[in-house]
């Protein structure tokens, strides 16, 4: 396909070199201009056919990312877009293509908007990406999980230690004491160990800048979700999720934010009694997606709310079985939230339960 365009003579040769694709969209004439070589590549069609098979393209858009796509082209011809942004074609054999779209909106001398861009086949890399993801959320959940199954058993060792200890204390066996003494030592630094190891990845995820990018929090949920729901019985409580969609996206750091929803989960264990319930919700509401973690557990005393969100607050306090915390756990959560342009509430009653709602926007910035 030839370019009407009036580019220096090395330029032509330049892009019809490049591995991505190069082109050129006449929105007043609804046809591609300029289309380079790559087009065959990425796409594995004639670009001689390109605009006959437009229609065609735009209909091998994935379902769930048409919405997005017609938001996009909206911006993008509005000369309102200035970021990438990732679509998915579905083919007719059920392979998703992920493509990655850099979006420029020029005029010409004419006075005449064009719309150019390179477009990379990113599925390898976004498939790569995907499965590191859902390892990381599996390893996180998992350490939560672990951390409370390892410090319980020492926690009640603790207690123990601690009973036998005011019982055997007036029999003046210095020996039976300071063994008592070691072992209630040994158990409280072993749980201080453990949730010190969590509590490190946790800290680290904050320090590193976030990458934002377009998920699915409905799928990545219920897959983390499925990791507590197999630990029930380990952590004698119930595990439940809704959603009010079964699709719902949001622009998320997916490692940050997944470790947010894991240390909201760690302190809702914390603060359940056994036997109590669990929930995770998420709800698509218009321009934005709430994500809430509820328990039935004790409950966060009046006072000390205002505060829950300071760094080094003073509502710090230990689990049930004795967890520590280090008051910094909150703080952080709400930083990541609001990197992420979100906010995050509580609201709880003592004795009866606590929900956290995290409140993210849906919409491309306009």
């Amino acid at each position: 396909m030839t370019s009407s365009l009036d580019l220096p003579e090395f330029y032509p040769q330049v892009l019809e070199n490049l591995r991505q694709v190069f082109f050129v969209y006449d929105p007043a004439q609804q046809r591609v201009e300029t289309v380079n070589a790559a087009y065959e590549q990425v796409m594995r069609r004639p670009r001689a056919q390109l605009n006959d098979e437009l229609p065609h393209l735009v209909a091998l858009l994935h379902p769930n990312d048409r919405a997005y796509a017609a938001r996009c082209w909206q911006l993008w011809n509005a000369g309102r877009l200035n970021e990438q942004f990732e679509l998915r074609l579905l083919h007719p054999d059920g392979a998703e293509q992920w493509l990655c779209v850099d979006p420029y909106h020029t005029v010409d001398a004419r006075g005449q908007v064009l719309l150019s861009g390179l477009i990379t086949d990113i599925t390898a890399s976004k498939e790569y990406i995907n499965n590191a993801n859902k390892f990381n959320a599996k390893k996180n959940a998992t350490l939560e999980i672990l951390s409370h199954d390892l410090a319980g058993p020492f926690a009640m060792l603790q207690q123990l230690a601690g009973y036998i200890e005011e019982r055997v204390e007036p029999l003046h066996d210095e020996t039976l004491i300071e063994l008592l003494r070691v072992m209630h030592d040994t158990c409280r630094d072993s749980v201080n160990l453990i949730r010190d190891f969590v509590d490190n990845e946790f800290l680290e995820s904050a320090n590193v800048e976030l990458k934002l990018e377009r998920y699915d929090l409905v799928e990545r949920l219920r897959l983390m979700m499925e990791e507590y729901k197999r630990s029930e019985e380990q952590l004698a409580k119930r595990f439940h999720y809704e959603a009010s969609h079964p699709v719902i996206y949001a622009e998320v750091d997916e490692n940050k934010f997944m470790q947010v929803m894991n240390n909201l989960l760690s302190n809702a264990i914390k603060f359940t009694r056994e036997g109590g319930n669990i929930w995770v919700r998420v709800a698509q509401e218009p321009g934005y997606v709430l994500v809430s973690v509820t328990d039935d557990g004790v409950g966060i005393p009046q006072g000390m709310q205002p505060v829950l969100f300071e760094r080094f607050t003073k509502a710090r306090r230990p689990g049930l079985r004795g967890e520590k915390s280090t008051g910094l756990g909150m703080s952080i959560i709400k930083t990541i939230v609001e990197l992420h342009q979100g906010t995050i509430q509580v609201q709880s009653v003592e004795n009866q339960g606590s929900t956290f709602t995290i409140r993210l926007p849906d919409q491309l910035k306009s």
